[in-house]
């Protein structure tokens, strides 16, 4: 392994967490996967799998699907939100990686899932009953923008009177997931492969405090 002049190896100036992290995986699983990561550098990846998931620490696709290398193909933000197909001049993440993997990787299932006590959606539940509270998700920054891609699914799914928020921002995560999915629709390349049959759409929801998987 290649080492810096003073013995030490370059890796080492990232967080000591991490350190420790890869130092485990390479003397752990690394040696059992080796022949995986030879065989997925030469012959590139092929994922059957796309995941469209929250970037919350707590709901790693690859933990809870106990996925190799090689098998998920996944894009993480902030509350597994998916934009409706909007060509124009501006950059957009989730719909470039959504094409890559659609027309290049030709993946055959994508999934998008939610999580339980997702922060976002509770933080626009919450602006949602406080409008003129300035410190949940500001307008003018790009998760307040962003967060707004969750509006259609909130104006649907009225919130009864006397339901708790925390009841309703789970009720709304759950909503949420199923926006995203017809907006995975409005891509023409997906919706043309889904309506022959060659490309499943699915929903699912973990809950981090069980460890429940649920799909919808």
């Amino acid at each position: 392994m290649k080492q810096d002049l003073d013995g030490t190896t370059p890796f080492r100036s990232l967080p000591p967490r991490l350190v420790e992290g890869y130092l485990s995986f390479r003397d752990g699983r690394l040696p059992q996967e080796r022949q995986r990561f030879e065989d997925l550098a030469r012959e590139g990846q092929r994922p059957e799998v796309m995941v469209i998931a929250c970037c919350d620490s707590r709901v790693s696709p690859e933990v809870i699907f106990d996925a190799r290398p090689g098998e998920l193909f996944v894009v993480r933000n902030v509350a597994n939100l998916v934009p409706p197909f909007q060509p124009d001049n501006s950059l957009h993440g989730v719909s470039a990686a959504l094409e890559f993997a659609v027309q290049a990787l030709k993946v055959k299932h994508i999934v998008v899932m939610g999580h339980g006590r997702c922060g976002g959606v509770h933080a626009y539940v919450r602006r949602l009953r406080s409008p003129n509270d300035d410190d949940v998700l500001s307008p003018g920054d790009f998760i307040g923008r962003w967060m707004t891609l969750i509006s259609p699914a909130a104006e649907s799914l009225p919130s009864p009177a006397g339901e708790s928020e925390h009841d309703y921002a789970e009720r709304l995560a759950r909503h949420s997931i199923r926006n995203s999915i017809e907006n995975l629709l409005t891509f023409p390349c997906i919706n043309i492969l889904h309506g022959k049959g060659r490309l499943r759409l699915h929903g699912a929801l973990f809950d981090v405090t069980t460890g429940e998987l649920e799909a919808l």
